[in-house]
């Protein structure tokens, strides 16, 4: 029972760290492990059930309610969670498809990411910790993708973006630090269209990277206030080291008016390629209530530590029914808005 009971403190402690407004690794560590706790809580509650009798009512009490307030959450990342069906009309672009991957800079596997690429061929991709070597690897694409633009760096945070399309507008923001980029990319379609692609990748908390998150939270709030600056057909785009239920991404879309697809869909974790037993969804692909989303989905594998996120959308400016889905800002919220970026900045990253 000492097992039992010391799995029952586990899920306690995780449950409730992340209720803390403490930006500190330990407890941000419990929103990326809240769909292990809730599979673990229920087996803890059927563990329970068995041993009705040795058990304190206390703890069967506990365990159900832990159940309950992660279930809450889970629930809407499933099919079980009904949303508006939506379907193209006459007004709506054509369908465009979007790949991000973050490619692990230390990983060789060149053939196998650009196999991926030809393979699924998608109208925009994004590399994301792509240094020199995975910009000269990938060279062999670029007669498929004629127009990109490439931020080049060896400390894990460089990007790079592939089009079809023309860019019509680019603009590299460095929000928070100096060595932490990220990509606003313009497009204009023949059809008339304009929408913006937006690249994040912020510093993850962890007790090998960045003690805490405020560079994250800082840059992502930094985007949101910029989506509502631009004001545009908008796709935010990359590795987030964030899920989708924390706060601070909860403030995120709430100010740049976005929508997170997964919802209705599924959890699509993307990382830890290699162990499924720890997958958490950190790959996102955020959107305007313009941009409608066909599909999502998480591709195969390519020998990099995440699993490249796909996705499928067009554009329409005269269909409102995303509007619902728009969450509005709380007054209180807008300063802790701007607390999260002013710590953002003036946070020391680890980084060398």
């Amino acid at each position: 029972m000492i097992v039992y009971y010391s799995l029952v403190l586990l899920v306690v402690i995780l449950t409730i760290l992340p209720l803390f407004n403490n930006q500190h690794w330990i407890f941000r560590l419990g929103d990326f492990l809240k769909v292990h706790v809730f599979y673990l809580t229920l087996i803890l509650s059927s563990i329970g059930l068995v041993l009705y009798d040795q058990i304190d009512i206390v703890f069967h009490t506990l365990l159900l309610i832990i159940v309950l307030f992660h279930g809450i959450t889970v629930l809407k990342y499933t099919r079980l969670y009904r949303l508006p069906i939506k379907t193209k009309s006459s007004d709506s672009s054509s369908t465009i498809s979007i790949l991000s991957a973050n490619i692990y800079q230390y990983n060789k596997n060149y053939d196998k990411f650009q196999n991926l690429i030809s393979k699924h061929n998608p109208d925009i991709f994004i590399t994301l910790e792509s240094n020199s070597d995975w910009e000269i690897a990938n060279r062999v694409l670029e007669h498929n993708y004629p127009f990109s633009h490439k931020v080049t760096l060896e400390n894990t945070y460089g990007m790079h973006l592939y089009s079809k399309f023309p860019l019509s507008g680019i603009k590299e923001h460095y929000f928070v630090a100096d060595d932490i980029p990220s990509l606003e990319v313009h497009f204009h379609l023949k059809e008339g269209y304009h929408f913006v692609v937006f690249v994040v990748h912020p510093p993850p908390p962890s007790p090998t990277e960045e003690v805490n998150s405020k560079e994250r939270d800082g840059e992502l709030l930094s985007v949101a206030l910029r989506l509502n600056e631009i004001n545009k057909p908008t796709v935010v785009i990359g590795d987030l080291n964030n899920v989708g239920w924390a706060k601070s991404t909860s403030l995120f879309m709430k100010k740049g008016n976005l929508i997170d697809p997964r919802i209705g869909r599924g959890l699509i974790s993307t990382f830890h390629a290699k162990y499924f037993f720890l997958r958490i969804p950190i790959d996102h692909i955020f959107h305007t209530a313009e941009i409608f989303v066909q599909s999502i989905k998480k591709l195969e594998a390519f020998g990099s530590d995440h699993f490249a996120i796909w996705a499928e959308f067009w554009i329409d400016h005269k269909n409102d029914i995303q509007e619902d889905e728009i969450i509005e800002i709380a007054e209180h919220e807008e300063q802790i808005i701007n607390d999260y970026i002013k710590e953002g900045i003036e946070h020391e990253g680890n980084r060398d």
